[in-house]
């Protein structure tokens, strides 16, 4: 039997509508599937701590069904700000502290330090400042040209507000990391300045380096108000410091920040969720496989002129008691690395691993001692 001209207008026209209703359904179940709790961390670029920092936090949350962390990479932190301003889909971000501090002064954003949240301090990150060979000194810089990474980067407000700091006035130039250190080696620029945390890939390179070398960078009063001592050592990168000779530096603290998601219920509520698995098990991240810096991190640490997220501060004042208290391997690690900053700080040497046991161990016999 022959069927109609109008009988297969009618079967392919209903087959046609069959298919283009069915598509929008399936697709529309399958984005809610991958968006069900996901969480989206914009930090700086590769070269940086921060990025290692969130695929380890992608590595803790996610359940493979109701929660997930997205790392995004940023352009500057300048920019990462603007971004978890305005950039639809960027909940959180890792910044640095005197970005945020910088981004309050110049009034770049009025009222961030009320729309803007934060999580928790995280990691410190280390000012490196390699020099060519001819430069002994830091105050040799003066007009002479540095590279302090590309415009709006963290490392280009930190160096900025160090030399102001510091009082020293070199010729300031803008190329990314890699192209500076290859300036560098041919002598175009006499300075590379670069935040990262140590070790720093960047320089882990350098071998047969033609006199290359990490300068000391003066720890004083005024530094001391905004940034941490720190050191580099030949343990941080052994072809380029010699052993006995650590390099004196400073270090600025990151912060994991918050949009403003007060009328996002949905978001609001996968931060949340975030933050109580991120606070539970934050313990598991000071184990071997994770990023050494996560020993930096303090999460009860507060950050003076700026508000925690509401479920962060509620998860903290819950659980104050049980999360507060280190174990010993970690509390004698804390200590270590307090007395290493101390002594920094007021400009004496610096112990052995013995004499800091040592005292520890006076500290604990101490401590037990005391009246209850």
């Amino acid at each position: 039997m022959t069927k109609s001209p109008y009988f297969c207008t009618f079967a392919t026209t209903l087959m046609v509508t069959i298919f283009a209703l069915w598509p929008p359904k399936a697709t529309a179940q399958q984005a809610a599937a991958v968006n069900r709790g996901a969480v989206e961390i914009e930090t700086s670029g590769t070269a940086g701590t921060s990025v290692r920092m969130a695929e380890d936090l992608a590595t803790l949350i996610d359940d493979g069904a109701t929660r997930r962390v997205v790392p995004v990479i940023g352009k500057g932190s300048l920019q990462i700000l603007t971004d978890l301003r305005y950039l639809r889909g960027i909940d959180m971000a890792i910044l640095p502290i005197d970005v945020l501090e910088y981004a309050k002064a110049q009034r770049l954003y009025p009222g961030i330090e009320t729309s803007l949240t934060y999580v928790s301090k995280l990691h410190n990150e280390e000012f490196h400042l390699l020099a060519r060979p001819e430069i002994k000194d830091i105050s040799e810089l003066a007009n002479q040209k540095v590279n302090i990474d590309l415009r709006g980067s963290g490392t280009s407000v930190t160096a900025t507000r160090l030399f102001e700091l510091l009082k020293l006035k070199p010729t300031l130039v803008n190329d990314g990391s890699e192209v500076a250190l290859e300036k560098l080696r041919r002598g175009e620029i006499a300075a590379v300045a670069f935040v990262a945390g140590k070790p720093a890939p960047l320089f882990l390179t350098l071998k047969g380096n033609g006199g290359l070398h990490f300068i000391d960078i003066p720890v004083n009063d005024t530094t001391s108000n905004i940034y941490i001592p720190a050191r580099l050592s030949a343990d941080d990168y052994p072809n380029s410091i010699s052993q006995n000779k650590p390099v004196e530096t400073v270090a600025v603290a990151n912060v994991l920040t918050v949009a403003d998601l007060r009328s996002l219920t949905e978001r609001y509520r996968n931060v949340a969720n975030f933050v109580d698995i991120f606070f539970t098990e934050f313990q598991s991240l000071l184990t071997p496989g994770h990023h050494s810096k996560w020993n930096d991190v303090n999460i009860f640490a507060e950050l003076p002129g700026w508000r925690r997220y509401g479920p962060a501060d509620q998860w903290l004042q819950r659980n104050m008691q049980v999360a507060k208290g280190p174990n010993p391997e970690m509390l004698q690690t804390m200590f270590s690395r307090f007395i290493d900053e101390r002594r920094q700080a007021i400009g004496g040497g610096a112990m052995s691993q013995q004499e800091k046991d040592a005292l520890f161990q006076q500290f604990i016999s101490w401590e037990r001692s005391r009246p209850r």
